[in-house]
């Protein structure tokens, strides 16, 4: 996970991403869903959350959000790779 690689904790990390996408792009990101179907489940306590599962109003490429591995760690959901 980006905190274990020094960049930080996921909450000021994940900022950074926000400052490379549009206004548009972070509008439609307060509304966007999940399309569950697109989620691969490994284990009960970590999935793989592609890109094209991300619904919303304005239109996200892997070089936007990218796709990522969510891990329950902790007691909390964390984004491992």
């Amino acid at each position: 996970m980006a905190q274990d690689q020094g960049l930080g904790p996921c909450t000021s990390t994940y900022a950074t991403v926000l400052q490379m996408i549009s206004p548009a792009q972070k509008k439609a990101l307060q509304t966007a869903t999940v399309d569950p179907k697109r989620v691969v489940v490994r284990t009960p306590a970590k999935v793989e959350m592609p890109v094209d599962a991300v619904r919303a109003s304005a239109t996200f490429s892997e070089s936007d959000l990218g796709s990522y591995t969510l891990e329950y760690l902790k007691n909390d959901w964390y984004i491992t790779d």
